[in-house]
């Protein structure tokens, strides 16, 4: 079985402002054990079939860059000319807005492991198209109700976002969340820099010459680990409580310029906040001892893509006497699924079961001399179906409506049960 898997790559000697580093060689690396371990057979149960039901998995890796009509025209050709049976990837919430209709035009069968606005499934109907990990309301949700929970007080707060989907939604949703947890909280300065900007100088004058009580920031990648680098050194972290929604990826490379006390969410209960399991700790010594480096956010949205993806193949084929299904067969095995990841479980339970919903927790920084790296502490976990919208319900309304619906864990100490 041919997969191609789309990643993003250092380039030319140099790390692009993509955040290939921290992020796409990472997912690849991810992709690459996890492949190997399936081939012979050496992942835990239920993963320890050979291979997809027997068959040998053929991953090429690709490059996601250049842009959206660049990768439309590449979803083109690995479907048309190469005839491959699946596609994993985008890390862009531009290029999954782009490539997402294309493959549901041409019926083939596309795995979105990351990218995070809402829009692609609220905004479409998809049969052909999953994304199995959450979208970025369930960042901005846990975040508040984090801060919430801990009874950090906020009664101003600043933002600084990239200014494409990713960032503009990340913005629109923690203001919402906010705006339900923390009425009296006013915003401030609310900065939309361009994605890949790097420098940050302008923007982080204007963040400390109006201090608040909290900066948010959805910032990820090259452009998080320039914004550290740059604010750090001029007291930012020191002014304001720093919370950022999708940062542990860049912990490993940050080491101790990362400065303690900052709030950081991972996108999912990903590295140092993965729950305890057999199947967890196994992913975890295999993915290090691989690489050197313990896994972050991105290979484990790769792994949890690629066992969701196993399981729906294997179980199509069973019910097709053990041979390849049609992509027709391979798509409605996914829809409506779930699977345990070294991350917990994984619901395909929105968009009519195209979209996934998991659990996340939030964290706080502190580097340890002893270990040589940054911990975390404090950490919070959040249920699913406490961050996450309810099935039918688009993002915005259900912020819009004060959550809705939702059902939190009593350990989240930060919300009614929903009225029946």
């Amino acid at each position: 079985m041919e997969i191609r898997i789309k990643k993003q790559t250092k380039r030319n000697g140099r790390v692009d402002q993509s955040g290939a580093e921290s992020f796409g060689i990472p997912a690849v690396n991810g992709a690459k054990v996890l492949i190997d371990a399936f081939n012979k057979g050496q992942a835990p149960a239920p993963y320890n079939k050979p291979g997809i039901g027997g068959m040998p998995i053929e991953a090429i890796y690709i490059d996601e860059a250049g842009g959206a009509t660049k990768q439309v025209q590449e979803l083109r050709n690995l479907y048309e000319r190469e005839k491959v049976d699946v596609v994993v990837g985008y890390v862009g919430s531009g290029d999954c807005l782009a490539v997402a209709p294309v493959a549901e035009e041409l019926k083939k069968f596309l795995i979105l492991y990351d990218c995070g606005t809402p829009r692609i499934f609220e905004d479409n109907t998809f049969r052909y198209v999953f994304r199995t990990a959450a979208h970025a309301t369930m960042d901005n949700v846990a975040m508040a109700r984090y801060l919430q929970a801990r009874k950090i007080p906020v009664n101003t707060y600043s933002m600084i976002n990239q200014d494409y989907a990713w960032g503009q939604d990340s913005r629109k949703d923690f203001m919402l969340s906010m705006a339900h947890l923390y009425p009296q909280a006013k915003p401030a300065v609310d900065q939309l820099p361009k994605f890949g900007a790097g420098q940050y100088g302008t923007e982080i004058s204007a963040l400390m010459s109006q201090p608040a009580d909290l900066i948010h920031s959805s910032l990820w990648g090259g452009d998080l680990q320039a914004f550290i680098l740059q604010s750090a050194p001029r007291g930012l972290f020191k002014k304001s409580q720093v919370v950022l929604t999708a940062a542990d990826h860049v912990l490993p490379g940050l080491g101790n310029k990362m400065p303690d006390g900052t709030i950081i969410g991972a996108r999912g209960a990903y590295g140092l906040m993965a729950p305890p399991s057999p199947l967890n700790t196994w992913w975890w010594e295999t993915y290090s001892k691989a690489n050197n480096v313990y896994p972050v956010q991105a290979p484990y949205r790769m792994a949890q893509a690629l066992m969701g993806l196993k399981l729906a193949v294997e179980k199509a084929m069973a019910a097709n006497k053990g041979k390849k299904p049609s992509t027709e067969v391979m798509a409605a095995s996914l829809r409506g699924s779930e699977w345990v990841s070294p991350a917990g479980k994984i619901s395909m339970a929105l968009s009519n079961g195209q979209q996934a919903i998991q659990d996340t927790a939030i964290g706080r920084t502190k580097w340890s001399e002893e270990k040589k790296m940054v911990l975390l502490e404090d950490i919070q976990r959040f249920n699913a179906t406490c961050v996450n919208p309810p099935l039918n319900v688009k993002s915005e309304d259900w912020l819009k409506s004060g959550f809705a619906g939702a059902k939190c864990d009593s350990a989240t100490g930060n919300d009614k049960k929903p009225k029946k």
